[in-house]
Parts: C-alpha cells; structure tokens; sequence
C-alpha cells in the first residue's frame, strides 16, 4: 500500500507502520515523488494549494484522503465522492484552545495598550489601572466539540460561568442549540467562535447577532473567517460599543488597507491559533494509526460527515 505525505521527517513521526506500506514524500503536488496510481492513503500538505483537491481525482486507487487540519471546508465537496475525508480533529485542541485563553487574557488585562503604551516610552498607570479581569465572566462558546471541552478545562481555574451551544441541542449535557443563540448573547460578557464552516455557518455572525452582544463584550473568532460577516463586523467594532480578538478573517489574509487593522478595539493574528511546534508529531501520530487501521480493515477515526 502506497502513502503520500508532505513531510520527509514525517516518516518517523508516523511510527511503526505494517510491512506492506510505502510512504513516499510528496511535498509538493506540482512535483509527485511517483505515479499517483497504487496511491491508496493521501495526506495532502498543511496548508495546501488551491486545486489541491483535484490531485485526488488523479489518484485511481486512492481511498484515504487524511488532513493534517481540524477544518475540512477547503475540501468537504471537492473531492470524488467515492473517497473518505478525515480531518485532524483532537490534534489542534491544545494550541486552539490555548490561542483562545491568551486572547480572552490579553484582551480583559489590556495587554494591546500596554504594548502600544510602550512603543511610545510610556509609563501610564494611571490610565491603565485596574484593568478589567477574566473572574466572574460569562464565556459563551459556540462550537461545544473537542476544542469547547479544551477551551473550558483551561479556563475553568479562572471562575468563570460557561455556556455552551452546539447545532444541535443536547439538553442532558447543558447545551444549547445554535438556534438559541439571539436569547443567549446579551448575557454573554465574551462569544467564543470554534465551529467549522460549512452552509449553515457560513455568515451566520450578521448584523442581528452582533447588535445582540452586550455592550462592551468580546468576541473571539477562532473558527473561520467567513463565519463572521466582515462588512457587519467591522460596522459594529467600528462604533466602539464591542471588541474583537480574531486569528482568522475574511478575506484572508486581510488587505493592508482594511479598516479592522486600525481599530483600536481590534487584536488581529495571522490564522496561526493551531500553528505550534507539537502540531506535526501529534498531526502525524494520527495519520499513522489510521493507516494501521486502514491497512487491517478497520474503521477510521475522524470521518467527515456532511461536513462535520
């Protein structure tokens, strides 16, 4: 059985795989290391070129197509339909979740005036002290899978009172459906984005839902840009009433002229939330135990279904 994977120190990372395996190194789909036929596993790269997703169909034996991403919407319906999509969920947890703590922090201890404080030498306590604290906080996180349950086991120490909400409503475990949400934002003090984008999220953060925030709320998008409506959001932080920390936007990466980079009550990082140095080890420890499985017969983890 034929493997691609993008990574040469990938192979070790993969760990001990059954002998009738094959991993070849194809780091660039431009430049294929062989004849993508006998190919039955394929891990495309990380971030992986517009078009990527045709390669598959040049693949006649292919069957595993396995990400190295949480996200699958770059290729949820562009593959053929024969084929199983896995994505990487569980492998970004941590560092997402992470992402997340440090921008509620950064933003409820001002860390953004402090630095722009200090590029102009100055020592201003008086205009920044107290700061505002994460205790006592109402944290609404909308997208309540793996990388929710992350997100509160790391804010949990810091007192403060979750919410969660899903697609759907799972009243046994405390959460709410998404279609709850008009109810539940003016009560929430920060709006944690973590879905995955597909027709039913896309732009479903509109106008309505932001003018639903209460005043002098955060909202934290490490989901996908286009989750958010872009025009909405920028009118709405544009007035000063919320705040945003946002590691993803739309369009991406967002253009030097765009009004967002200027406003004052705006952190921006360039979508690199799960980008850290444990992602490949933990990204390809998954892959390798799913062509273990695949190789046995069995079941893979991780399939993406309607986009989930």
């Amino acid at each position: 059985m034929k493997v691609w994977i993008p990574h040469a120190h990938g192979r070790q990372l993969l760990g001990r795989l059954p002998d009738e395996v094959t991993v070849e190194v194809a780091a660039d789909i431009t430049r294929l290391p062989s004849d993508p036929a006998g190919v039955r596993f394929w891990v495309p790269p990380f971030l992986a070129r517009p078009g990527a997703a045709e390669l598959a169909g040049k693949m006649p034996d292919l069957q595993v197509v396995q990400l190295l991403s949480a996200g699958a919407d770059a290729w949820v319906g562009r593959l053929p339909e024969h084929l199983t999509l896995c994505d990487a969920r569980g492998v970004h947890d941590s560092s997402t979740a992470e992402w997340i703590a440090a921008a509620i922090l950064t933003h409820v201890r001002d860390f953004a005036g402090f630095i722009r404080a200090q590029t102009r030498g100055e020592w201003s306590y008086e205009r920044f002290a107290p700061t505002d604290e994460l205790a006592g906080k109402r944290v609404l996180i909308v997208g309540a899978g793996s990388i929710g349950a992350a997100l509160r086991a790391r804010l949990d120490p810091f007192e403060v009172e979750f919410t969660l909400v899903a697609r759907t409503a799972r009243p046994a475990e405390q959460v709410h459906g998404v279609d709850e949400l008009p109810a539940l934002l003016p009560h929430a003090d920060i709006v944690v984005l973590i879905v995955p984008l597909t027709d039913r999220t896309r732009g479903m953060v509109d106008a309505a839902t932001l003018a639903a925030m209460r005043d002098g709320a955060l909202l934290v998008n490490a989901a996908r840009g286009p989750v958010v409506d872009t025009a909405a959001l920028t009118a709405e932080l544009s007035t000063g009433r919320i705040c945003a920390v946002l590691d993803v936007t739309d369009p991406e990466p967002l253009p030097a002229d765009h009004p967002l980079w200027t406003l004052p009550n705006v952190v921006i990082s360039p979508h690199i939330a799960g980008s850290v140095r444990g992602l490949l080890p933990r990204a390809y420890a998954l892959a390798g135990r799913q062509v273990t499985r695949l190789a046995a017969g069995e079941p893979l983890d991780n399939v993406v279904v309607d986009g989930y």
